[in-house]
């Protein structure tokens, strides 16, 4: 087995490599980059990207009057929409900031070696480290993350038990509908949903519409705070979850109905083994398998997946709000340090996945066949 992850660590190289080159590839053709987003600005295109440039104290101290460079700056056939009118010396220095004075490959380059010392940077308009931003935001995410997984299978896998052994009967029929019209309703209208009748929208004022925790959280006593963070993530949990445990309730009855009409179950109960003991002693171990195969991709996508409507509805300030605000902003450290950081982890929890493979049943032996 050691060879066998040995290898799978080395091969994440090349994957993280593949993954990175192609992105960087793409934004190379994105328009709209970091440059554009303050040309715009400059001209009345655009949001607020110069404001939170100069008030960052960045490398551009040295633009005491923008309104002058604009006017009086020369009319030049810049590479850059809308750049004419600006002073190239300020585009010059606008590239120099943002990294541009660079040929792609030595900017490429320079991303990987940082990388690979878990070095991220700074956000371009936000001036506080990528990993500092991350650390920021990662509260929210982990905690609809982790409670999404728990919840979708402590629900999902004794349901999809249930209904394997209750094949065919009005449990299996009715419960089968029901997790047909929860997946089929979208998150967002669910939560909307939820705010117009427990939120204070026409009903009930019950739970907050907004936040993790309320703003004196700090100041509460340990029942309290207890009390008042979930009294948050109700609502956001329940809308996450709706659909969230559909799939694997499928999934697990159709793997226990498939192993329990094999030949080793007629064994096992011509052997006088009550249903119980042939179900969780023999059928279990087999049938989960296909489960185990399927939740690095449900936690990995718990944590992004799905979050970012929630978290715009119920202003949660998680890692889903920031990389689409990261991406309309062309903040690429962020966006680059992210995709990095959720790739390298997909990698590792997929390889985590095959060691419980192994673990769950010693029959799998991955060093015998070929990675």
């Amino acid at each position: 087995m050691g060879a066998y992850v040995l290898r799978r660590l080395l091969l994440m190289i090349p994957t993280i490599l593949g993954i990175m080159a192609i992105s960087f590839t793409v934004i190379q053709f994105a328009p709209g980059g970091p440059v554009e987003q303050v040309i715009a600005q400059l001209t009345g295109q655009g949001g607020d990207a110069t404001e939170r440039i100069s008030g960052g104290g960045g490398d551009l101290g040295n633009q005491q009057d923008l309104g002058s460079t604009v006017e009086g700056g020369s009319d030049v056939n810049s590479k850059y929409r809308g750049a004419q009118g600006l002073d190239p010396r300020f585009i010059a220095d606008l590239e120099k900031q943002f990294g541009f004075d660079k040929p792609p490959m030595e900017r490429f380059g320079m991303m990987l070696w940082n990388y690979a010392r878990f070095d991220f940077g700074e956000s371009y308009f936000r001036h506080i480290s990528v990993i500092d931003l991350i650390k920021e935001k990662m509260p929210v995410s982990i905690s609809l993350g982790i409670w999404i997984t728990l919840l979708s299978y402590g629900i999902s896998i004794p349901l999809g038990i249930r209904k394997a052994v209750k094949d065919g009967s009005h449990f299996d029929m009715w419960t089968s509908a029901v997790v047909i019209v929860a997946y089929a309703i979208p998150g967002f209208l669910f939560a909307i949903l939820l705010i117009v009748l427990f939120a204070g929208g026409s009903f009930f004022d019950w739970f907050p519409l907004r936040g993790l925790v309320s703003d004196n959280w700090r100041q509460l006593s340990w029942p309290a705070l207890i009390v008042d963070y979930f009294w948050h993530i109700t609502l956001p949990l329940l809308a996450l979850v709706l659909s969230a445990f559909a799939t694997s309730t499928l999934l697990t009855k159709n793997s226990f109905l498939d192993e329990i009409r094999k030949q080793y179950v007629v064994t096992a109960r011509a052997k006088g083994l009550n249903e119980r003991q042939v179900l969780y002693g023999h059928v279990f171990r087999n049938a989960m398998l296909i489960i185990i195969a399927g939740f690095p991709g449900a936690f990995i996508s718990s944590f992004f997946t799905g979050s970012l409507l929630i978290e715009t509805i119920f202003s949660l300030d998680g890692l889903g709000l920031l990389g689409f605000t990261s991406v309309i902003n062309r903040d690429y450290p962020v966006v680059f340090a992210t995709l990095y950081i959720f790739s390298l982890m997909g990698l590792l929890v997929g390889l985590l996945s095959d060691l419980i493979y192994t673990w769950v049943d010693p029959r799998i032996d991955f060093e015998r066949r070929d990675v």
